[in-house]
């Protein structure tokens, strides 16, 4: 519980601005990360130099940031919210759970550098994310898919 509370205090910031971080996020996941944008075939035709200036890339981020906050508000009682999103990034759109771990370590930084979150809170969000991701794997194993 300690560690959603320590997230979500500085969750604000994202909140007010799920663009401009969503953006931050998918733009340094693919910088640092340039084999993840094969997940988001809808980027494909966009050059990596426009990436961090696209608006579909900003508001799939926003997407992302918004059902993040969603899993942190629920506090750990969010398999209603999970089930069907570990549903779909399997069936649907096949990504590997390693993916949600190299996510995290953007998201981590990039609330760090712009949103006030200190060591201890992005370690507290690692630490949320643990959960989350092992309760995905879960869905994943009862889907009979090996991400």
């Amino acid at each position: 519980m300690a560690d959603f509370d320590t997230v979500l205090k500085c969750w604000g910031a994202v909140e007010a601005d799920y663009n401009t971080y969503g953006g931050l996020v998918l733009t340094g996941l693919f910088a640092e990360h340039p084999d993840t944008l094969k997940y988001f075939p809808k980027f494909a035709g966009i050059a990596q130099a426009d990436l961090a200036g696209s608006a579909a890339v900003s508001a799939h981020g926003a997407t992302v940031l918004k059902k993040l906050g969603d899993l942190l508000k629920a506090k750990g009682s969010h398999a209603d919210i999970l089930k069907p999103l570990a549903t779909t990034h399997a069936n649907t759109h096949k990504i590997p759970l390693d993916n949600f771990k190299l996510i995290t370590e953007i998201i981590a930084k990039v609330m760090g550098e712009k949103a006030g979150l200190d060591a201890a809170g992005q370690t507290a969000l690692i630490n949320v994310m643990v959960v989350v991701i092992a309760d995905m794997d879960v869905t994943y194993k009862e889907l009979g898919f090996a991400g």
